[in-house]
């Protein structure tokens, strides 16, 4: 009995291909694909390395004078907690906090309320100086914001929301907390998303330019979002399963034994 030989191997190649062509797509992987955000583009924007205060940012607001006294009534008392439960407790003593609220308010003491939303560092600390110098002429007021948050997600090397030290933080910054992007990310097409005054917005970067450093929203601002989308070979390699070539190997070798078989009967 004449067995085709060119027909086992068709057969293989043609179950390899189902098997295979199973692997993701772009549609089932990368996010933000149709970008449905509307509205202004930052890279309109013009450069802008001064964060402003937005809703649910924590502050730190502490007025000092040479007489403590004199601004007591101006600070929010500390608050002291124990460290352990353990016979040797320590205590450590913290500086309460102001969360501005959904209109970027703010209770402070002796004055009110009053808002920083939408205000710098420095417009913030100008403003509370008119009002705080109608009760005290000599003093200083320092403002800090402690909830600075990056998110970085998409192909890096560890993707997560990472808490700024300072006010100020580049992409490249960013991209270094995350370990920078994993060999499968786009280097051309990392999205930025971000808010402002209640409205998301978003830019595209291209680190294969070196103009990448003169873009409008090079320095990040609180709660950014930045994505890098996975290149083709990531798409392509989503979901592939370690057992697909064992499965192949099998269907080869099944093929292989029934050739034999029909060839000799």
């Amino acid at each position: 009995m004449f067995f085709n030989f060119r027909r086992i191997s068709q057969f293989i190649v043609l179950t390899s291909f189902i098997i295979l062509s199973s692997c993701g797509s772009k549609k089932s992987i990368v996010y933000f694909q149709d970008e449905p955000i509307t509205g202004e583009s930052l890279s309109q924007m013009k450069n802008n390395y001064n964060i402003r205060y937005q809703p649910n940012d924590i502050l730190t607001i502490d007025v000092s004078a040479v007489d403590p006294e004199s601004v007591a009534a101006f600070n929010l008392p500390a608050v002291g907690y124990n460290m352990s439960n353990t016979a040797n407790q320590q205590t450590q003593v913290l500086r309460q906090t102001y969360l501005l609220d959904s209109e970027g308010n703010i209770e402070f003491p002796v004055l009110g309320t009053i808002k920083l939303g939408g205000l710098t560092r420095a417009e913030a600390i100008d403003m509370l100086e008119d009002r705080i110098k109608e009760y005290v002429k000599e003093f200083i007021v320092n403002i800090r914001l402690i909830n600075f948050t990056v998110s970085v997600l998409g192909e890096v090397n560890n993707p997560g929301t990472y808490t700024v030290q300072g006010e100020r933080i580049s992409l490249a910054q960013a991209l270094g907390l995350a370990g920078d992007l994993t060999i499968y990310g786009k280097r051309d097409n990392i999205f930025l998303i971000r808010e402002i005054d209640g409205k998301k917005k978003y830019a595209k970067y291209d680190l294969t330019s070196i103009n990448v450093v003169n873009s409008p929203v090079y320095y990040l601002a609180q709660n950014d979002v930045i994505y890098v989308e996975p290149n083709t070979s990531r798409i392509r390699t989503s979901t592939y399963n370690p057992n697909y070539g064992i499965l192949i190997s099998a269907i080869s070798t099944v093929a292989t034994i029934f050739a034999i078989f029909v060839v000799r009967n």
